[in-house]
């Protein structure tokens, strides 16, 4: 399928959409892998705080699981015509010992405080290494907008 009518952005378009998109949206697919029980995707709430995306999930979770197992994940903003993709490194902070400055932000953004929770959460900051980013078939060349974890000109 050939989409018509898309202007191909340039770099510094993409990465200022992504960041804007990354700020505003509120949903995020989270693809994580388990070497003994294979991958796994979920949607989850998510939060970008300049540097890094925060999710929450319950401590006892396949995601939390595969997590601490094999912290490589992959993100992806749920629009097929406006693709983001984040590849990153994660990390989990027990709902007692993550940063104040996240857990604040996040409950903020979602009026919803896991810390007040009765179970055991875990937050999970991906601190992306690679972002790709692109609108249809003419921006596949050039969709890298972050490298290595430098934002790409």
């Amino acid at each position: 399928m050939r989409i018509t009518g898309i202007v191909r952005r340039q770099a510094a378009e993409r990465r200022r959409d992504t960041l804007e998109r990354l700020a505003a949206e509120r949903d995020v697919w989270v693809s994580t892998a388990h070497p003994h029980h294979g991958p796994h995707q979920v949607p989850l709430w998510f939060l970008w705080d300049g540097r890094a995306v925060w999710v929450c999930t319950s401590a006892t979770s396949a995601t939390a699981r595969n997590v601490r197992e094999e912290p490589r994940v992959r993100l992806a903003l749920p629009d097929t015509f406006d693709v983001v993709l984040v590849q990153g490194e994660a990390e989990c902070f027990p709902d007692q010992e993550v940063p104040a400055d996240a857990a604040e932000a996040f409950a903020a953004k979602f009026r919803w405080d896991p810390r007040a929770e009765e179970g055991s959460f875990v937050y999970v900051r991906v601190v992306p290494k690679s972002v790709r980013a692109w609108r249809g078939e003419p921006e596949l060349r050039g969709r890298v907008v972050m490298r290595d974890g430098t934002w790409l000109e």
